[in-house]
């Protein structure tokens, strides 16, 4: 007698024909997979996007929040706004002015980190069939919330600029002439996370008016924009299109990811919509939570703690692109981020980085195989790095195990010999896969 599909542990699923249709969508990441080995402690973890906290006042947090409870406790442990503190909101207002947005409290929605934020907009704006455009590569909690409500992502090319507009166009024209709805484009324009690259100022009115000619919503989601290497800042989307761009942001990677703390930034009409749908998801986002942010905000030097973190990734950035350097095979190419987290790398012709990844856990390094970013099976020869958490020590030696790993594999083996080439960031970095 046969068996029928199995549960997660092994054993036969009874509820299976109990579960919504949507479920069908709903798979574990290639990185949500990755953590249980990356985190051993004798594996060098290039893969995961974990900021690092060692600079922050860790005894002055904890005195606040002692204070706040003390305090405060009655309300800070009590239920609170669907749409958060009115005071934190007005302070992520001042936060976001630092990049040209001039938002206002009413319109700011506090949420259990940016991705609640996404999974709210993905809920309201997408039905089953819908397309989403978004840049290909992308984020991979991003992906799997489209799934989740059963839209389609149509990825759209990069380059050394970000995303293309004439490929955004492209896509936009193909899907209105096979008749099908695109809801969004979605779109991390700042360190793009897995790319690295920030999307040219020259080119954001044009992707903003292309997306308002074809009536398609801008999902902007801005959780690196304030770690710029040089402190420069981009103009936020919204702040170019206020009434057609939805704002994501998060203290995730500025402040305490722990803290689960983001928000969204939503014109009128989108905002009340956004709170109904938080309510029935989390009735309010942590009060504590929301207090400690605040109190941070309020008492701390937070802006020079932004610079603290600023100079940590910038030098295990450099320490990341002179391993690289020294040590990656000939045929290898890297983008150069200027802020954010990560350096998007592409291997030599053929060499499959998912196939690869179990030798490289052997030799105790982890990364990201470019596959996770897409939904189309792309990205085989890609692999995201990571140089946000380890030291600068311990991110040369985990590109010292990469290089031994590539080094080894069969397509290379044969031709490996040389010095090791320099570092090629722009488009035969990107090479674009997508529309």
């Amino acid at each position: 007698m046969g068996h029928g599909p199995q549960d997660v542990h092994g054993g036969v699923d009874p509820h299976l024909g109990r579960y919504a249709a949507r479920t069908a969508g709903m798979t574990a990441s290639e990185i949500r997979a990755l953590f249980a080995v990356a985190s051993r402690p004798e594996v060098v973890s290039l893969a995961g996007g974990m900021p690092n906290l060692a600079a922050l006042p860790l005894r002055d947090i904890a005195a606040q929040t002692a204070r706040i409870i003390a305090e405060d406790g009655l309300a800070a442990l009590q239920y609170a706004s669907a749409q958060g503190l009115p005071e934190l909101r007005e302070q992520i207002c001042e936060v976001m002015a630092l990049e040209g947005v001039r938002g206002h409290p009413d319109d700011v929605v506090v949420t259990v980190g940016s991705q609640m934020g996404l999974d709210l907009v993905a809920r309201l704006f997408c039905d089953p069939g819908d397309v989403v455009l978004a840049e290909g590569p992308s984020y991979v909690g991003a992906l799997g919330s489209f799934a989740t409500y059963q839209a389609q992502v149509v990825h759209v090319a990069m380059d050394e600029h970000g995303l293309v507009p004439d490929r955004l166009r492209a896509a936009l024209r193909q899907a209105r002439n096979a008749g099908r709805r695109v809801k969004m484009l979605y779109t991390i324009p700042n360190f793009h996370n897995p790319s690295g690259v920030t999307l040219a100022v020259g080119r954001r009115a044009e992707i903003l008016e292309i997306c308002r000619a074809y009536g398609v919503l801008v999902v902007e989601d801005n959780p690196y924009g304030l770690l710029g290497f040089d402190g420069r800042t981009y103009p936020a989307l919204h702040s170019l299109d206020p009434e057609n761009v939805v704002y994501l942001g998060s203290f995730s990677k500025t402040f305490a990811p722990g803290l689960r703390v983001g928000w969204v930034l939503a014109p009128r009409a989108v905002r009340e919509k956004l709170v109904l749908a938080a309510e029935s998801a989390t009735l309010c986002p942590p009060t504590l939570n929301q207090m400690v942010v605040s109190r941070h905000l309020a008492t701390q030097d937070w802006r020079g703690q932004i610079d603290a973190f600023r100079e940590t990734y910038r030098e295990r950035r450099d320490a990341m692109l002179r391993a690289l350097e020294d040590h990656l095979p000939p045929g290898c190419t890297w983008t150069e981020p200027d802020g954010g987290f990560y350096v998007w790398v592409r291997v030599p012709e053929g060499v499959d980085t998912r196939a690869m990844l179990p030798r490289a856990v052997d030799a105790r390094v982890a990364y990201a195989s470019g596959t996770g970013f897409y939904t189309n099976g792309l990205g085989g020869r890609r692999m995201r790095l990571s140089y946000c958490y380890p030291p600068p020590g311990r991110i040369r030696e985990g590109v010292r195990r990469l290089a031994a790993v590539l080094e080894a594999e069969p397509a290379l083996a044969p031709a490996f010999a040389g010095p090791a080439p320099r570092p090629v960031a722009g488009p035969r970095a990107l090479a674009p896969e997508a529309v």
